[in-house]
């Protein structure tokens, strides 16, 4: 496929080397030279150097038979107005742009086909709120993953001395939970991925990869670790377009401090929030968090734009006795090196965004793609098409599918011939219109099945794509 990305930011270079391993003709353009001489000289790329919505720069960079335009530069303006002359000069067939501004992303007739004829439009801040939201909703984990529309849920969980389930082997998760039918679909210890079996022993400090039915997602968990305590204060670190929306996204439901350091930010946030204390000060500040008592916070969130000032600040509010701290880390050395010590969760803006951009150029039907450990790994949902004769895996058992090495199917999202009723209480009942099976080895694979996978390397992703593509005979 061939793809041009405009920006060669966090994003753009993000998407790229994860396009250019899966053997795409990739194409960047972006004003700075030396990001793209830099973006060249790491991976087998073309780079144009020039404004991504001058139609100049456009057709040197190879326009006229690109099969998707894909602009993430920081400007929302750029980004739109470069999609409009992909689809009304050159019919360029699918048109992605990142938008920032909440009043683009509100107005629907704005990206139509009558307006900046935008295909799929993504914003990363909101993105990244909705990813911390569920780390507040789980806070013992790692990663929280959705899947078929909210009914599975898959969860990194560290492993801890003294969980249930730490020192023995997976087959007694059965034992421990009979009523729960989950499944762990890998593990990484240290770097080392490891795609267990029933008599696979978790260690602790395990990274532990699980996926259940949303439902039965915490008492998997509690397999692995002591639960902690809800969150109920939180300390966010950062006013900007991501702290005011996390801020005005939980307000209402947590106690929520907001630290900014430009004053008049700070007043301008405060008129928009309602129940969020907002101080203007540093966060690195010692004395302002004590006053602030952020050895009582179960949350303490750093958020602004700045690496080393989120890295400094987590620190010294862990230090300082805040019981989890959460760092928005953009470098991905930095993030590396960060997480699992004293900073307990370290996210990458462009990691947590890939995912939705991945699930627009996967090949076949992909539903979902999550990035997992910084970008190493991947679980996504794909839909099995076809019948026994044209697709590779309808029909076939789960111990049958040939998968690659580091791959696993953890779970099967089936519809229902006829919608079932479950009556929570007397006033409460809920309907549902399909089931979660775990894949389990003698499990079959029907038509228009949803299969939730774990990859452990990237690089098996075509071949994945592969068994679910659809032969001619099925067309």
């Amino acid at each position: 496929m061939k793809i041009l990305i405009l920006g060669a930011g966090q994003v753009g270079s993000t998407l790229a080397e994860n396009l250019v391993s899966e053997q795409n003709d990739i194409t960047v353009i972006d004003l700075d030279a030396a990001k793209l001489k830099e973006l060249q000289d790491r991976f087998d790329l073309r780079a144009v150097s020039g404004s991504a919505a001058d139609p100049r720069v456009l057709t040197e960079a190879g326009i006229e038979d690109a099969d998707m335009l894909i602009a993430v530069t920081q400007s929302d303006e750029t980004n739109l107005v470069a999609c409009k002359i992909g689809s009304k000069l050159f019919n360029v067939p699918t048109k992605i742009a990142r938008v920032r501004a909440t009043g683009f992303m509100r107005r629907p007739e704005i990206l139509s086909e009558d307006g900046f004829d935008v295909d799929f439009a993504i914003c990363p801040e909101q993105i990244v709120t909705e990813n911390i939201s569920k780390l507040i909703e789980f806070p013992e984990a790692l990663q929280v993953l959705d899947f078929a529309a909210g009914r599975v849920t898959m969860v990194a969980v560290r492993a801890f001395e003294g969980g249930p389930l730490v020192g023995h082997p997976l087959k007694d998760m059965r034992r421990h939970i009979p009523s729960v039918d989950a499944r762990v679909v890998a593990i990484f210890r240290g770097d080392q991925a490891i795609i267990p079996d029933g008599e696979t022993i978790v260690q602790a400090g395990d990274e532990v990869f699980c996926i259940a039915d949303t439902d039965h997602v915490r008492r998997v968990m509690h397999e692995l670790r002591k639960m902690d305590k809800p969150v109920k204060r939180v300390m966010i670190a950062g006013g900007g377009n991501i702290g005011l929306r996390l801020a005005k996204a939980l307000e209402s439901r947590y106690q929520v401090k907001v630290i900014e350091y430009n004053k008049r930010r700070a007043s301008e946030i405060a008129g928009q929030l309602s129940d969020a204390l907002v101080l203007h000060g540093d966060a690195t500040d010692e004395e302002l968090l004590e006053s602030e008592n952020v050895a009582e916070m179960d949350l303490f969130l750093a958020l602004t734009n700045d690496d080393e000032n989120n890295i400094m600040s987590s620190l010294l509010a862990k230090r300082m006795g805040a019981r989890r701290v959460v760092a928005l880390i953009n470098r991905r050395s930095y993030a590396e090196l960060m997480q699992g010590g004293e900073i307990d969760i370290a996210i990458s803006p462009a990691q947590a965004t890939i995912g939705k951009l991945l699930t627009r150029i996967r090949r076949g039907d992909v539903v979902a793609v999550h990035s997992l450990r910084r970008g190493a790994a991947e679980a996504l949902e794909l839909i099995a098409h076809g019948d026994e004769k044209t697709c590779k895996v309808i029909g076939k058992r789960v111990e049958e599918i040939q998968l690659p090495r580091g791959a696993a199917i953890g779970a099967i999202v089936r519809r229902l011939e006829r919608p079932e009723t479950e009556r929570i209480n007397d006033l409460v009942a809920t309907t549902r219109d399909s089931q979660v099976l775990m894949a389990h080895h003698d499990l079959t694979i029907k038509p228009d099945d949803h299969v939730i996978m774990f990859v452990a390397n990237k690089r098996m992703i075509p071949r994945i794509e592969k068994l679910f593509q659809v032969g001619f005979a099925f067309i």
